[in-house]
């Protein structure tokens, strides 16, 4: 699935998976402005369980769920999907349309499960 992620459009510059306590993460090369692995790995392990934790438990009260989270760093978009078993999160160049990729992205996954 990693590469299929990385695959789907040019301006998707990271994908990472983590699927039942794994973390799967994988990088395009010559990424400008990219974080380092170190970083990844925390944002993967402990940021993005964090926020969709957050975000699922308000958009439940009276929201009607949670479908994605979209946070912008300043050089770039992060879009996370909650999963069942864990989440897809992808990185996503800064002059990109996120929203559209994120259909693509969802779908993507959806088909690949």
């Amino acid at each position: 699935m990693i590469d299929s992620l990385l695959e789907l459009a040019s301006p998707i510059r990271y994908a990472a998976i983590y699927r039942d306590g794994h973390l799967t993460t994988k990088q395009k090369a010559d990424t400008p402005d990219a974080s380092s692995s170190e970083s990844d790995r925390y944002e993967e392990l402990l940021v993005n369980p964090a926020l969709l934790t957050l975000a699922t438990q308000r958009g439940n009260i009276d929201c009607g769920g949670l479908d994605y989270v979209l946070v912008r760093y300043g050089h770039f978009f992060q879009f996370v999907l909650p999963q069942p078993w864990g989440h897809v999160s992808v990185c996503i160049a800064a002059e990109a349309d996120p929203v559209e990729l994120g259909a693509r992205i969802r779908a993507l996954v959806a088909y690949l499960g």
